[in-house]
C-alpha cells in the first residue's frame, strides 16, 4: 500500500524536473556585428527552451583560425557566407546545417550628430584625418567598405587615412571614442527598429557592395549537444527573425 502511494507521487516529482534535467550549455562563436541581436536572442532562447547559449564574439575569420586550432565552439553565427562554408568542407562544421540567419546593412558612422550627410557625400571631401572600417582581411563588412570605396572612386584617395579594427565592434568603439570622426560599421549596432538611435549616419545603398549573408552552421563539436541544434531552430523562430528585423538586418527570403 505505501508502495501504491509513493509510486504516483514519485512519477509527478520526475515530471517536474524533467525540463530542468535535460537542459544543457552550448558555446557559440558569434560575429561581431551581431552581439546586439545575439544577446536579445540568447536571452529569448533560453526562456524559451531551458538551455544556455554562452557567447562569443569577433571577428568571422578569426575564429575560423580558432575552430581549426581547437577552439571548443559548438555553433557559429558568421559574419558572411565564405567562412561557414570552409569548415562544412574541412570537416568542422556539420555538413548541410549551414544556413542564412540575416541579411547585413552597412552604416557610414560619426558619433558627432549632423557630421555624416543623408548621401555620404562627406566621403569625397577633406574634412576629416581618419575612417575607420573593419579588417577587409578578416571582416565582411570591412569587405564591404572597401567594395564602397572602390565604387565612389576613393579608395586611394581614402585609403592613407584608414584606421583598422580587428572587427566591427573595435571599429566601432574607434569611431564612438572619437579615435576616428567617422568610419563603416553594422547597421545593428547604431539604429534600432530602422532608425539611427545617436551621432549620424548614412545607410549604404546595397548596390555599392556585395550582400552580406551571414550564414550559420553546427560545429562537429556540437553535433550531439541539443542545445547547440536547439539554438540554431530557434534562430529561424518567428520570435528571433523579429529581433533581427528589429537591429535592421533584412531576413533571408
Amino acid at each position: 500500500m505505501i508502495f501504491k502511494t509513493l509510486k504516483p507521487l514519485f512519477l509527478v516529482g520526475l515530471l517536474l524536473i524533467a525540463p530542468t534535467s535535460f537542459a544543457a550549455a552550448t558555446l557559440v562563436a558569434v560575429a561581431s556585428n551581431f552581439t546586439k541581436p545575439m544577446t536579445e536572442i540568447a536571452a529569448e532562447f533560453e526562456k524559451s527552451t531551458g538551455h544556455t547559449a554562452q557567447l562569443s564574439f569577433g571577428s568571422s575569420g578569426k575564429f575560423v583560425s580558432q575552430v581549426e586550432n581547437g577552439a571548443p565552439f559548438e555553433v557559429f553565427l558568421a559574419a558572411d557566407e565564405k567562412a561557414p562554408l570552409k569548415l562544412e568542407q574541412s570537416g568542422f562544421a556539420v555538413a548541410k546545417s549551414r544556413f542564412t540567419y540575416a541579411l547585413g546593412k552597412l552604416v557610414l558612422w560619426s558619433s558627432a550628430a549632423n557630421y555624416v550627410d543623408e548621401k555620404g557625400e562627406i566621403l569625397a571631401k577633406d574634412g576629416f584625418q581618419h575612417i575607420a572600417l573593419a579588417d577587409p582581411k578578416l571582416a565582411p563588412y570591412g569587405a564591404a567598405a572597401i567594395d564602397v570605396l572602390k565604387n565612389k572612386n576613393l579608395l586611394d584617395k581614402l585609403q592613407p587615412l584608414f584606421v583598422l579594427g580587428e572587427n566591427i565592434s573595435q571599429t566601432y568603439q574607434f569611431i564612438s571614442t572619437g579615435n576616428a570622426e567617422l568610419g563603416f560599421v553594422a547597421m545593428s549596432q547604431v539604429s534600432e527598429n530602422g532608425k539611427i538611435t545617436s551621432g549620424s549616419g548614412w545607410i549604404v545603398p546595397q548596390a555599392l557592395y556585395a550582400p552580406i549573408k551571414q550564414d550559420a552552421v553546427l560545429l562537429t563539436l556540437g553535433a550531439e549537444n541539443p542545445a547547440a541544434k536547439a539554438l540554431l531552430d530557434y534562430l529561424k523562430s518567428a520570435p528571433a527573425k523579429a529581433i533581427i528585423q528589429k537591429y535592421g538586418y533584412d531576413l533571408p527570403k
